[in-house]
């Protein structure tokens, strides 16, 4: 039991890492998983804000040398930080308990009225067994609180691969254990008191990962304030901690107009002057999806509010009970965490993106600290009733199960080879030194980065967003990883790389200039290639672009449905493709993101067919009907290809 007390925390966070790595992922998966694991892999730069800290910790994890594949131990270490946190979220929980007086709570955990008893001695043993019975109380609450936090979705999605929200969650749990710490601990009659100078560089290294940290400012002015009052010694303090917070942030950050000076493969902003540090560091391009409407934030919210069952399951209750208990008898910390909860959810609802969810996990933190008054109050209740100590443990052990349960199938990428399959399927259904022009970042694009940068696979294809083509870093890392691609188009990308200036800085600009630019830099990009590269365009941009008139091929070219893509051709004789032979291993389990994944899978196969009857393949033709069939049944077929089935 000694050995509980002392590493009750520890405990908690090895409990949810054992359970994390029967979910984690062994491949890339849906998003940016791809682009931050190459990023990690190489040093580059990340899309914006850059994440430097988790670049420069993810490649020096990256360089131990365990035997798995690079991106399974970028995975390992996502699981690594949200245990970490758990760990922390858990000793942070176990402070509070112990320091309830501090945040105006009852007494009963610390203080109960003793019966009278014969002797002395008698009296010292049952003292020394209520203070034995209210400790285990504190770590069984706080142990129960850091897992029901483990085993919320969200945090539960971000140990399952590489992203920069795990490595959030641990800092952010270290931003409020030391805010804890300074806030019970520090000394008022000192002029500056060391904690808060902890405070303050934990903080920077928060900002130095994800600018959501900001989300906890407003709560951390109300314990600092409530503690240190309003006067010229409280303003000292802050600026001291302003001059450590500072140059922690600059020297970290640093990183980024270093690197960006080296050229790396992955160069996303170029940040080297201070003008696009600020753009990158700051989010500029995302800044138009923040407080976009009412509307928006209107169907935020309402998500929010419908996912939080999906969050805590039958948990809920208990944060119920949790949020009256802490309301009534410990103000302080009441006013803390709906503050944190606050400023999270109204700042995360404005902002118009559809993977959301991790936006909000400074809430779900908050809720679990909820959560944790909860447990406390039904162990006070059971001690009422006097049931037996077992019994509460054994109902919350039910609820926590019941919650893992729930989520397990929802956060489970163990299997998850889906994106790692697609990507090399249509890599690799395209001749050698091919040109791929996309915008499919969430699905091929992003996990490109990784399967050719650091494994090398493939890496004699050109892969072009169509979307960072309207940017003006991604031009110069064009030309660091394709020297000759841009040769063609070089006049016509100088004037819309100096047309695109006043955009960037929020100028008046011509926009009918820049996209009559655009798309001759588009256009342009085939023309000038076609004779030295066989050239593929991406069914997103067939059906959305090219329909809308936004993007044309050259005169006397035409497209034709090429496996996964279609091929930019000058003939109207038939186009010989490779007959799908390929296995993507789709999950059993639907999201949006495999959903729309077989939506392009599907429709190409469907197009191909039908291509291949168009010049008498009928036999060919059926081979792509047949793995319809069998990889997407209950796809409705056109009326030309349902009578192949039959034959």
């Amino acid at each position: 039991m000694k050995y509980i007390h002392k590493y009750f925390y520890l405990i908690s966070g090895i409990i949810a890492f054992i359970v994390y790595l029967t979910t984690i992922a062994p491949s890339v998966i849906q998003i940016d998983t791809g682009e931050l694991a190459a990023v990690q892999s190489t040093l580059g730069i990340a899309h914006p804000t850059g994440y430097p800290l988790f670049t420069i910790l993810g490649y020096l994890f990256s360089l131990i040398p365990l035997p798995f594949t690079k991106i399974f131990q970028l995975n390992l270490l996502a699981a690594i930080y949200c245990s970490a946190a758990v760990a922390i979220f858990t000793f942070s929980s176990k402070l509070v308990l112990d320091n309830l007086n501090n945040f105006q709570f009852i007494k009963s955990l610390k203080e109960k009225p003793q019966r009278k008893t014969k002797n002395k001695k008698e009296s010292t043993e049952s003292i020394a067994n209520q203070d034995q019975s209210s400790e285990l109380v504190k770590i069984i609450s706080a142990m129960f609180g850091g897992l029901f936090l483990a085993f919320s979705k969200t945090f539960w999605f971000q140990s399952t691969s590489v992203e920069v929200y795990s490595l959030h969650l641990l800092l952010i749990s270290i931003i409020i254990l030391f805010l804890l710490k300074a806030y019970l601990f520090a000394k008022q009659e000192k002029q500056i008191d060391k904690l808060w100078i902890f405070f303050a560089a934990a903080l920077a290294l928060g900002f130095t990962n994800h600018m959501t940290t900001l989300l906890i400012i407003p709560a951390v002015a109300f314990l600092y304030f409530s503690q240190n009052k309003f006067n010229s010694r409280s303003i000292k303090q802050i600026v001291l901690m302003l001059l450590i917070f500072f140059p922690v942030l600059f020297l970290v950050y640093s990183y980024l107009p270093i690197r960006a000076s080296q050229n790396p493969l992955l160069n996303w902003g170029n940040p080297v002057d201070l003008e696009r540090i600020l753009r990158h560091v700051s989010g500029h391009q995302y800044q138009v999806w923040l407080f976009s409407s009412t509307e928006a934030a209107s169907k935020q919210f309402k998500y929010f509010i419908s996912n939080l069952s999906a969050e805590y399951f039958i948990t809920l209750l208990i944060i119920v009970v949790g949020l009256f208990v802490s309301f009534f008898k410990a103000k302080k910390f009441f006013v803390f965490n709906i503050i944190v909860f606050l400023s999270t959810v109204l700042y995360s609802i404005n902002y118009d993106i559809n993977d959301i969810d991790s936006y909000f996990l400074l809430a779900y933190i908050s809720l679990a600290f909820f959560a944790l008054f909860g447990i406390v109050q039904i162990f006070l209740l059971a001690e009422k009733s006097k049931l037996n100590f077992a019994i509460p443990v054994a109902g919350l052990l039910l609820i926590l199960s019941a919650q893992a349960y729930s989520n397990f199938s929802s956060v489970d990428q163990r299997g998850n080879f889906i994106y790692e399959d697609y990507t090399k399927t249509l890599i690799n259904s395209v001749p050698k030194n091919s040109i791929i022009f996309s915008y499919q970042w969430d699905y091929f694009i992003s996990a490109s980065y990784y399967f050719q940068i650091v494994e090398g696979f493939r890496n004699d294809v050109t892969i072009i967003d169509k979307e960072l083509l309207r940017r003006s870093w991604y031009y110069k890392q064009l030309n660091t990883a394709y020297p000759d691609l841009l040769k063609g188009v070089n006049l016509d990308v100088e004037q819309f790389l100096e047309a695109l200036k006043p955009f960037e800085r929020e100028e008046n600009f011509n926009a009918n200039l820049l996209e009559s630019l655009f798309r001759r830099i588009m256009t342009g990009l085939i023309s000038t290639n076609i004779s030295k590269h066989e050239y593929f365009v991406a069914p997103e941009i067939v059906d959305g672009e090219m329909k809308r008139g936004e993007f044309q091929l050259p005169t006397g070219y035409t497209l034709v449905p090429y496996t996964f893509l279609f091929k930019v051709v000058n003939t109207n004789d038939y186009v010989e493709a490779p007959l799908p032979d390929y296995k993507i291993r789709f999950n059993d389990t639907e999201d949006k993101y495999q959903t729309a994944l077989k939506g392009f899978v599907s429709s190409m196969l469907i197009r191909r067919a039908l291509y291949e009857l168009q010049f008498n393949e009928t036999e060919r033709a059926k081979v792509y009907v047949k793995k319809i069939a069998a990889d997407f049944p209950g796809t409705p077929l056109p009326q030309q290809l349902q009578g192949l089935i039959l034959n």
